[in-house]
């Protein structure tokens, strides 16, 4: 194979090799039997042999260096004599048996030959062999882009690697990480696996800017050509409603802020009671001797209970008769409680007009059974307290007024200093519910149950609302799909067929509730799998893709408190997997992105990245042998991207497929736009300004169908 050599390594270290060109070899060519062969060229491959097998690395540096030779004497100077040097990154191996794999475990030795890549070499590399069935575990087989170096390879990855283990898509905007991520999809609906095509896709699209309507419905004059099969579903602010009452204390927490010390535990207690329903308006009997100062019975002697009784003054309550104790005891309902009905039996004797034993015998009584029914409260009240994450459905203004006030008198002889304390966050929590900014996408307003909401809003969420929608029912989740089904158009949902991408337009939700509404939705997706039955985990995979991932998924704080969506998805990062919930992160400040989440993805697409702290943020995560690839960052053209990882064979900079239908994401033509004549009535002020003014965005077929 010496006809192949092109040179001889100079030097080896961990991942990198120096190799030196054939003197003879006076063009960066070289005529094979079956082509002409280049030699050195950024990003283009040699071949390091290596007994059977064959070392794969790709060049990242060329170079040409003067050596001057000195006579003996040290007095003569000679000619310069050239020598040509390349730098090359080892990245894979060829066996024996022509299989390519990752990685290198078989080094070369100094003076080692190195040979041109052939076309049978990038067969092997570029996983280019007609296959009768795919491995869907091992083949890398979904092209999504082309070899700029080699424009006759197509790239190609290995969906369930790219999807398992989590993936990023990184690069500055305008760079193309929408038009990525949006032909990634479509490829994935375009190929046919093993003869068949994708039919139960879950892909949930949190859309920061309102731009994937588009890439997944086209436009009335070129729908998108995959249009019926995906049946994109997507969910506008109209759409857009979280139930308040899905949500855990810790989402209550994040979104109301009580203070930790004072408002907080009766914030907790008030939830517990509400989410259960419990009346404390019906005194528990504990309450009702402390309010009457029948307590105070207990400290005293049989003859201070008689001269109580005698002058009808028991400790700061007044009787109105001498058989009041007996009006007490009247008014427990023993609904069936054997512990009640004793408590009353023994007010009953203490009531009556018996001896000073008697009575003496029945307030023992009545204290041993007090303690008891005491206890028996503190266990009632921590199982409440178990429950109060249930997505449980109540009533937010009972939750103000009735429950913080069943709360606050729970605690004893600190009812009006408590009810001081807790009055900012009740003002807080009314001009929530009177802000329908917040009030509306969280329905604080519900004033009725939804039945079946859990259910609904799940499948909702999933695009399988198709499995539990009822024609007859008029909730609000049921009308809004409804309204899909009866659009026309490119809108107009296939009626009793799923959904495969869920598009949730999160460009017209409020600041304030933004990370509460994106972090509760990943929660109870997660809840939601975590569920199954042990045979089912994992037969729903799902992908959520995270549009402007800084947003949700922040390394910094902002201000003193932890991002509670930042906490869902890294929890979804860390255990998803295994209920087969998969992250897609894309952003352009890869730098200011969650460390939890980037370190669990095991597939990077790359865009060009110019801020040097991102730059040195990407090298720090992926492996010290890819960072000579990812010196072109910040030269890469739009569309050119480096995708590394476990979806890919091998780190390869890659030309990605053109989405058709693009996203709304294009870059402005100003030139062509400030020199067009443009319609005097354009932009419509008052019709956008209308829409403004309902919290809607202008579209000129709803606000304006005369135009």
């Amino acid at each position: 194979m010496s006809e192949r050599n092109i040179g001889k390594v100079i030097s080896v270290d961990s991942f990198r090799v120096y190799i030196r060109l054939d003197d003879d070899l006076k063009s960066l060519y070289k005529s094979g039997y079956e082509d002409i062969y280049e030699v050195a060229r950024i990003n283009s491959y040699v071949i390091i042999p290596i007994g059977a097998d064959r070392i794969v690395a790709i060049v990242t540096s060329v170079r040409a260096i003067d050596e001057t030779e000195l006579g003996k004497n040290k007095e003569a100077i000679f000619l310069t004599k050239s020598a040509r040097y390349l730098v090359a990154t080892m990245i894979g191996t060829i066996e024996n048996i022509g299989k390519y794999v990752q990685g290198v475990y078989n080094y070369p030795i100094l003076d080692n030959p190195v040979w041109y890549v052939t076309r049978q070499d990038l067969d092997n590399i570029f996983d280019q062999k007609q296959k009768t069935e795919i491995d869907f575990e091992e083949d890398y087989y979904l092209p999504i882009g082309t070899s700029p170096s080699f424009s006759d390879y197509k790239i190609k990855i290995n969906p369930d690697k790219f999807f398992g283990k989590h993936a990023a898509i990184l690069g500055n905007t305008g760079s193309g990480k929408s038009c990525t991520f949006a032909s990634i999809i479509q490829s994935m609906f375009d190929f046919e696996y093993n003869g068949k095509k994708l039919q139960n896709a879950h892909i949930i699209i949190f859309d920061t800017n309102g731009e994937y309507k588009k890439a997944f419905q086209g436009t009335k004059e070129t729908p998108y050509k995959k249009l019926n099969e995906v049946n994109a579903f997507q969910i506008d602010k109209n759409g857009m409603k979280v139930p308040f009452w899905f949500m855990n204390f810790a989402d209550f927490d994040f979104l109301f802020e009580p203070t930790s010390g004072t408002q907080a535990p009766v914030f907790k207690r008030a939830l517990g009671l509400a989410k259960n329903q419990k009346v404390v308006g019906a005194k528990p009997i504990l309450d009702k001797f402390s309010e009457r100062g029948i307590l105070s019975l207990f400290d005293g002697s049989p003859d201070d209970i008689k001269k109580k009784k005698k002058y009808n003054d028991f400790g700061t309550w007044k009787y109105k008769a001498d058989n009041e104790i007996l009006g007490l005891a009247n008014t427990i309902t023993p609904n069936g409680n054997q512990l009640l009905v004793e408590i009353q039996n023994a007010l009953l004797v203490l009531g009556a007009n018996n001896t000073l034993s008697d009575e003496n015998k029945a307030l023992q009584e009545l204290e041993s059974k007090y303690l008891e029914y005491s206890s028996l409260q503190n266990v009632e009240q921590i199982a409440i307290e178990k429950n109060i994450d249930l997505p449980i459905w109540f009533n937010f203004q009972d939750l103000i007024t009735r429950f913080f006030d069943e709360a606050i008198n729970e605690q004893e002889n600190s009812g009006n200093r408590l009810r001081e304390f807790v009055s900012t966050l009740r003002l807080r929590l009314q001009s929530y519910l009177g802000d329908e900014r917040i009030s509306q996408p969280l329905l604080l307003n519900q004033t009725e149950e939804i039945k079946n909401a859990l259910a609904k809003f799940i499948s909702f969420i999933l695009g399988d609302f198709c499995k539990v929608y009822k024609t007859e029912e008029t909730d609000l989740f049921t009308e809004f799909y409804k309204e899909q089904l009866s659009k026309e158009g490119i809108e107009k949902l296939v009626a009793n067929k799923p959904s495969q991408v869920t598009i949730i337009d999160m460009s017209l939700l409020p600041y304030e509730v933004l990370e509460t509404v994106t972090g509760l939705i990943g929660r109870l997706i997660l809840e939601f799998v975590s569920r199954f039955p042990e045979s089912d985990r994992g037969k729903l995979p799902m992908v959520i893709a995270l549009e402007e991932a800084q947003n949700y998924i922040p390394e910094k704080n902002r201000g003193d408190r932890e991002s509670i969506a930042k906490k869902v998805f890294e929890r979804i990062a860390r255990e998803g997997r295994k209920y087969g919930i998969s992250l897609l992160v894309s952003s352009q400040r890869p730098s200011e992105l969650s460390k939890t989440v980037l370190s669990q993805c095991n597939s990077f697409i790359i865009h060009r990245l110019q801020n040097p702290e991102d730059q040195k943020y990407v090298r720090q995560l992926v492996s010290a042998a890819n960072e000579d690839i990812l010196q072109q960052l910040p030269i890469l053209p739009q569309q050119h991207v480096v995708i590394m990882g476990d979806a890919v064979r091998t780190p390869v900079q890659a030309k990605m497929n053109t989405a058709n239908p693009r996203p709304n994401s294009n870059n402005p033509k100003f030139i062509e736009n400030w020199t067009m004549d443009l319609p005097k009535d354009f932009p419509n002020y008052e019709k956008i300004a209308e829409a403004w003014e309902k919290g809607e965005k202008y579209n000129p077929t709803i606000n304006d169908p005369e135009a």
